[in-house]
């Protein structure tokens, strides 16, 4: 394993203190899990019975409703320490570890299934954290990726910059070249989905009531769109070769 260089781990510290301070310090510990998120882990089959880690896992909403569907074994890493005292304490039974997605503590084959929702454009080195990813997968693991769309239409339109997590580091690249990462890494691309948050009143009525027309309006729009057109994907992965 490549040791953390002293720039690396400068970002690293930068962005730590973001999540810790502010985007965690000022966020509910927990939430359920939108019907869209269930819908995509439905299509997870190793779930049931398997070891899940998620990387980024952020409060563990998602680890929580894998328990639910059957997990064996439940572990998330995150960079953020506030963050995984508030998975400890809400999912006690779980493996909970603050530190780097590009160091994962944990042994070579460890799970079947392993995820990374909406983080991975936030990562000092991606190729790194996704051959760590590969690492502790075992045989046949099941990945699921949810990233960022740079073909996204409002953002081309220049409707749209990002979300509040710019701030600190953001990267969003178009689907072909999240998928040449993901290859060049060891992972082969099985199927996309198509990301629905923003199909809910929660989502359509935050903001001033006067752009609620327009978000629902995006809203409806993002289910019959393009793949392209996509602000988020999911990219359902596994193991080059398998």
């Amino acid at each position: 394993m490549t040791p953390i260089d002293a720039d690396e781990s400068q970002q690293l510290d930068h962005i730590r203190e973001f999540y810790d301070d502010e985007y965690y310090g000022a966020r509910p510990s927990q939430h359920p899990l939108p019907w869209h998120c269930r819908l995509a882990a439905r299509e997870l089959t190793r779930v049931s019975g398997g070891d899940v880690l998620d990387v980024a896992c952020g409060t563990g909403v998602w680890l929580g409703h894998f328990a639910k569907m059957g997990a064996r074994s439940i572990s998330g890493v995150d960079l953020s320490g506030r963050a995984i005292d508030a998975c400890r304490a809400a999912y006690p039974q779980g493996a909970f570890h603050a530190g780097p997605a590009e160091r994962l503590p944990f042994p070579d084959a460890s799970f079947d299934v392993i995820t990374c929702m909406g983080s991975l454009e936030h990562f000092v080195d991606k190729p790194a954290a996704l051959r760590e990813m590969i690492r502790v997968s075992r045989t046949g693991a099941q990945f699921l990726l949810l990233v960022p769309n740079a073909g996204f239409l409002s953002r081309r339109l220049g409707l749209y910059g990002g979300t509040h997590q710019v701030k600190v580091k953001e990267d969003v690249m178009s689907l072909d070249v999240w998928g040449s990462l993901f290859e060049s890494a060891g992972l082969s691309v099985h199927r996309h989905r198509r990301d629905l948050h923003p199909l809910s009143w929660r989502w359509i009525v935050h903001g001033k009531w006067w752009t609620w027309p327009v978000r629902a309006l995006q809203a409806l729009s993002l289910a019959i769109w393009p793949m392209d057109w996509q602000y988020q994907v999911y990219h359902y992965c596994g193991r080059a070769g398998e």
